[in-house]
């Protein structure tokens, strides 16, 4: 009995070293192209909401190459599982186009000189996300799907108004014009050469319901949005220390070589 009490206790640790060494602890970089939609509902102006549902407004799918990026802390428990968490940049929004009474504009009626005519304003803000996810696949061939949560803080906002091929815009830091910190839900995969495609959805509503103000000199009431909720299709492009040495490795060849 005395014997095996210390042979437990080396077995143990062996088997603590060796799941230990299966550990890998990493960083990968890479950015995004984005495709989003939004959810836009609002209430007609002077309507009453117990008796007039919401009315849906149009909404344009919004492209965007600039400016997203990602630094991830990547941990492999072995090669078939792990997680990963970080920070990244993105450009996030939604373009509203519609008749210029549905851009949430109050104190207006028909006899506005703009009423009828087609408008459209682009909103977005940059934020800065922390990711949490998990991974499941072939790790050392970096083939695998993920799934998380994100926790995003809206530190810039812009809006642009667009009629009668005339532009006005307007920028401001931490606005109240959005909801400050967006939670979200993502999931993707990720190919052997660092191609990387994602689906995100926010859970919470894009614009800020309790904003009241002016906008574009118009005076707003943010409350009769009821619905501005936004999802994305991304593909991003992530490689992790090994590839990016490679990489560079490859292009300080052609240097070489080609110079």
């Amino acid at each position: 009995m005395k014997k095996t009490i210390p042979l437990a206790i080396l077995a143990i640790s062996f088997i603590t070293i060796d799941s230990s060494a299966q550990i890998k602890v990493f960083r990968s970089a890479g950015g995004e192209v984005i495709l989003s939609g939004a959810n836009v509902q609002m209430m007609p102006l002077g309507a009453d909401p117990a008796t007039t549902n919401p009315v849906d407004l149009n909404t344009n799918a919004r492209f965007t190459l600039y400016f997203h990026t990602q630094q991830l802390l990547n941990i492999d428990l072995n090669n078939k599982i792990g997680f990963y968490t970080g920070a990244a940049i993105r450009n996030v929004g939604l373009i509203q186009e519609d008749l210029y009474q549905y851009m949430g504009f109050t104190g207006i009626d028909n006899t506005h000189p703009n009423w009828n005519k087609n408008t459209k304003i682009k909103r977005r803000s940059y934020s800065l996300g922390f990711p949490l996810a998990l991974k499941l696949g072939l790790l050392d061939k970096h083939y695998f799907l993920y799934a998380g949560g994100e926790y995003e803080w809206m530190f810039h906002y812009k809006q642009k108004l667009f009629i009668d091929d005339n532009k006005t815009k307007y920028t401001e830091w931490a606005s109240d014009r959005v909801n400050h910190w967006m939670p979200s839900f993502f999931a993707g995969i990720q190919f052997p050469g660092g191609v990387n495609l994602k689906f995100k959805y926010y859970l919470k509503d894009f614009l800020n319901t309790d904003f009241q103000g002016v906008d574009f000199g118009e005076n707003v009431d943010y409350s009769q949005f009821k619905s501005s909720g936004i999802w994305y299709i991304s593909m991003a492009f992530v490689f992790d220390q090994k590839q990016m040495k490679k990489m560079l490795e490859a292009q300080q060849f052609d240097k070489l070589v080609y110079r």
